[in-house]
């Protein structure tokens, strides 16, 4: 392995958000093109010799990421008690920053029909989330949209990315079937 693209390897495993080129070819004082070659090399030669981890192209830059072939042990890992969880809550409150950002603490709580204070703290403190900013109006409420490391989390390179809801939407009509369920006579 040459010394660069021994370089390239140890800077990805240490960084703690994806690189992107342009940071690589300044680090390693090359050429954009050859830097990006550098990764592409280093993910080649992973690849050929099996190993459990490649590099992977995620929110405008590159990681070192677990291979599909091994997710059956990293899933066994991360149900262990010893691996980090969110909450049921708190990826509830994550879809719906996701999806309806930017948007207030009291919108997402709306929206779930519980209180997501709790919840929504875990999301920042865990750099899901942020502040995007505050709204004009009285007690300027904060705004809250996703990180760069939820993209990276979630393996997309921009929100454009992320499944349509409508995909996980019953249609219409079946929610105006279950909606008059439980609808008493006269509303």
């Amino acid at each position: 392995m040459s010394d660069l693209r021994a370089a390239v390897e140890a800077i990805l495993f240490v960084a703690e958000q994806p690189v992107p080129d342009e940071l690589l070819a300044e680090v390693l004082e090359v050429p954009l093109e050859e830097a990006t070659a550098l990764v592409e090399e280093l993910g080649a030669q992973l690849d050929a010799e099996g190993h459990g981890i490649g590099v992977r192209r995620v929110a405008g830059g590159w990681r070192l990421a677990t291979r599909p072939a091994t997710y059956p042990w990293v899933e066994q890992f991360s149900t262990s008690p010893s691996a980090a969880r969110l909450s049921q809550a708190a990826l509830e409150c994550l879809a719906v920053v996701a999806y309806r950002q930017p948007v207030t603490r009291n919108q997402v709580s709306e929206i779930r029909g519980v209180d997501s204070e709790s919840a929504m703290r875990t999301l920042e403190r865990r750099a899901l989330i942020e502040e995007v900013r505050r709204l004009p109006i009285p007690g300027s409420p904060a705004v809250y949209g996703t990180t760069e490391l939820f993209l990276e989390k979630v393996d997309v390179q921009r929100l454009d990315d992320l499944p349509p809801l409508a995909d996980h939407v019953p249609p219409a009509s079946l929610m105006e079937r279950l909606e008059s369920t439980f609808r008493v006579d006269g509303e």
